[in-house]
Formats: structure tokens, sequence, C-alpha cells
């Protein structure tokens, strides 16, 4: 006995064929069209129990067709398979009620599993929204690992749950933050973001909850915090493993109670936000050490979206550097393109900086070369620049060299023999202070200034930058920042 009855719309044979084949085996009765109309018929006549259709058909895209499948049939489970597998399309699909998304090609498996979760669970009424189908695309990408992040970003627009968002910097995180906003119900509120590794520990909590007059010294007015200004939107927290201890105290409260108050406050006041959090630390292992909260982390941890580094998915750089030229286009750096042994060479690179990484470099080289085609000799020249990684060793090793050689020779000037006139100690502290401040002033310098962007460089925490700057008395770059 059939366990169903199954109608499938699509206009190319092969893939008519190969679905009847797979459903049939599993049990189920596949009835298929090459066309809307057919579809539409059957689906009217209240025929089917699970739709799969196309997106492009030859008659009637399956968006414009899948309102009137809800409208008549709002049971209906309908699930769509497209080729243009972008993220507006998962979003679209969602949007527009489908049960589920499936970019081609597809594992008969996982059809057949979706088919079945489809039978057992109710049809899943979706909110409309057209809001946006025209706009550029947010996100690019076509690999299988840029697929998986679209269907969860589709289904995440639907929902309010709090979101952790993971991925080493330059990934994306901030832009995912954004268009889980841009395509939700919040939509019309505010998106606020705050980068916990960009404030002073000690204002952290003034920033994210507010302060009345008086509350602190310099405290002349009452000042919202973020969580006030993201009232009825969203509130993106960046970088949330560098969040002070204290600080996550309050944010629990936060997410428990569903009120804060302000610093100096006594009120409490009832908050209405969407939470997504973002980190590129193993906040696991900031738990073991003691430095993160573990009942914070499963209270953020609700849906866990982890972005791939670039180089998990080399296929996607194509699609990227052409959308980056494209951009680059617009603002007046002329119509450029790049050659197939350049576009090569962009894939066989490491991207440690990853996407962020790749504009910068795209955008370079727009700007900075006339030819129409980008050759693969260019590239190369930039990425060589790029990458002192190739010659890192050696530097590493001179480096070495010269401070053994530096601290031997404070030895034999100062300590020869290590006889009674012992110097006073701490020489570890002043090697450490002699190597810190040339090293720091030069991340600074090579920066602009930008503090932030000199801490990844060193691999130092934000705070610790800033406590090391005012402890070695550094003058910080005032120029235009990087």
């Amino acid at each position: 006995m059939a366990r169903g009855t199954i109608l499938i719309a699509d206009d190319d044979a092969a893939i008519r064929t190969v679905l009847n084949q797979a459903l049939a085996r599993a049990g189920y009765s596949p009835r298929a069209t090459g066309n809307a109309a057919t579809l539409w018929r059957w689906v009217s006549q209240g025929e089917g129990d699970v739709v799969i259709t196309d997106v492009i058909m030859p008659d009637e895209s399956a968006f414009d067709l899948i309102p009137r499948i809800k409208k008549a049939r709002p049971e209906l489970p309908v699930i769509v398979m497209s080729a243009q597998n972008t993220l507006m399309t998962a979003i679209t699909a969602a949007e527009k009620g489908a049960y589920e998304y499936l970019p081609k090609p597809f594992d008969l498996s996982e059809l057949v599993g979706v088919v079945g979760r489809a039978l057992s669970e109710p049809g899943r009424k979706r909110e409309r929204s057209t809001d946006g189908d025209n706009e550029e695309l947010p996100l690019i990408g076509r690999s299988a690992a840029m697929q998986e992040i679209y269907r969860v970003i589709a289904r995440l627009t639907q929902t309010d749950l709090t979101v952790m968002i993971t991925g080493e910097s330059g990934t994306g995180k901030e832009l995912v933050a954004r268009v889980l906003h841009d395509f939700s119900k919040r939509r019309a509120g505010p998106f606020v973001a705050i980068n916990m590794a960009a404030i002073p520990r000690e204002l952290i909590e003034s920033e994210l909850f507010g302060h009345e007059k008086g509350a602190f010294t310099g405290a002349q007015v009452r000042t919202q915090g973020r969580f006030e200004q993201a009232e009825g939107g969203t509130l993106f927290l960046d970088e949330i493993g560098d969040m002070p201890l204290e600080a996550q105290t309050r944010l629990l409260r936060v997410l428990q109670e569903g009120e804060y108050t302000t610093v100096g406050g006594r009120t409490p006041i009832k908050t209405n936000v969407r939470i997504i959090a973002a980190t590129h630390r193993d906040l696991r292992q900031q738990i073991q050490q003691g430095a993160f909260r573990e009942d914070l982390y499963y209270r953020l941890n609700v849906v866990p979206v982890r972005l791939p580094p670039l180089r998990e998915r080399a296929e996607d750089i194509g699609d990227l550097a052409r959308h980056f030229l494209r951009i680059a286009a617009r603002e007046g750096l002329g119509q450029k393109t790049l050659a197939p042994g350049a576009l090569d060479r962009l894939r066989k690179h490491s991207w440690p900086g990853n996407v962020r990484e790749l504009e910068n470099l795209v955008r370079r080289l727009a700007a900075l070369y006339s030819q129409d085609t980008i050759s693969a000799e260019i590239v190369d020249g930039e990425l060589a620049e790029l990458s002192p990684a190739a010659h890192e060793p050696d530097a590493v090793s001179d480096t070495s060299r010269a401070l053994s050689e530096l601290v031997e020779g404070y030895l034999a000037r100062h300590f020869a023999g290590f006889g009674k006139d012992l110097p006073p100690p701490g020489l570890y502290r002043r090697i450490l202070r002699q190597v810190e401040m040339p090293l720091i002033t030069a991340a600074l310098a090579a920066t602009r200034g930008n503090q932030i962007r000199a801490a990844e460089l060193l691999g130092l925490n934000r705070n610790t930058l800033r406590e090391k700057i005012q402890s070695l008395d550094i003058q910080v770059f005032k120029g235009p920042q990087a």
C-alpha cells in the first residue's frame, strides 16, 4: 500500500524520472508533470499529500504558485528545489510558505527523508513577505557549505530564537546577523551592533544598559544603552567572548527575566529585543578556563551557526571576486574581469583573512591596475605582498637570534660570572618591556592606530592591548583609521 501521493513538477524529464523512481522505491505513489498548470490542477482537485516543485517552470514560477497552493490547501507541504542556489532563493522559499528548500543537486536519500517528515508533521505556515526580492544578494556562494547556511538562515528568519554565530575573523558574522534581522518580522525595528572587544571593560555595562545621571564620575545626563536603542528590533553582540564576567552576569539576568536596570538605576525596564551573538573564540575552552559563564553560553547558544572559513569553500571564490569587481565598477574603478589563471591563483590561496581579505585584494586590483583583464601574474604579485608567511620562518629565526644576542650581551655586561655584585632583580620584565614597546608601536603604525586591528594582528585581547598601551606609555597614531 502506498504511503502517500507525491506530486512532482519539474521541466527536466530526467529529474522527473529520477525522482519518480526514488520515491516509488521508498513506497510512495509519485505523479510528475513538466509544468505549473498541471500541478495546480491536481492540487485544486484535492490530489497529492506532498508537492515537490522546481522554482523555474516554463509557464509560471513556483514562487507565484505557492501562495495559491497555501491559500487553497494550507496543510499541503510544498518542497521547493532549485538550481539557483542563492540565499535569496532559500529565504523566498521560506517566506512563501515552503516546507523545505533543497538546492540542486541534492542527495536523493535526503529528499526521501524530507518527504517522510513532511507527511508526519503538520504543514508549517510561514509569513509572506516580498521585501528585498530585488535587492543585491547579501551573501554569496554556491558551495555545499553555504547552501546549508542559507537553509539555516531561511528557517531562522521566521523565528525569534537567540542565535550564536561562530567563525574566524572575516567570515561575515555581522553580515549574517543583519540578514537574520532584515528578513525577520523585526525588520521594521532597529538593528544595533556592539563589539565587546572595542569597548573598555569598565564601560561595557553602561554601553549595554545605559546609565542614570550621576551614576559615576562624568555621567552628567541620563544615557540610553544598546538594549534601549534596539527595543523592538535586534541586538547584535559581536565578540561576546571578550565580555567581562561581571557584565556576563547582568546579561544572563536579562535573558532569564526579560528586564534590566540601568547603571545607577533602580527601576527594572522590560525589554523586547532579539539577541544574536558572535565570536571567533572557542567559548567551551573559555568556560573551562573560567573566563565565560557556562549558563550564559547555553542561553546564547540556542541555535548555533558556524560560518566556514573561505579555504573550506574555495569554489565560491570566483563568484565572490566577480561580486566585488562589480561593486568596484559602481564606485568608478572601471569594468574589470579576472583571467582564468588569475582565478586559479585566488582559489589556491589560503585566505587567513577570509572573505574580508579577498574583498580588500579585489578592490586593490581594481584600483591599482588599468588593464581590463587582471592577469595571473598581477594576482601572483599582489598575493606575494600579502603572504610574508613564505619568508616568516627565516624572519622569526633571525629575530630570535638577534634577541638572544641582545640578552647575552646584557648578561655579559652586567652579570659577568654571576659574581657577588648581582644587579637588581627584574630582568624578565625589563627585557619584555624592550620587546613589547617596538612590537606594539609597529603594529599600531601598520594599522594606522586602529587598536582593534592591531590587537588581531598581535593576537591579543583588545582590552589587554589597551592596558599595555597605557602601561608602556605608547603614543597612538592619530591619523585616518585604516
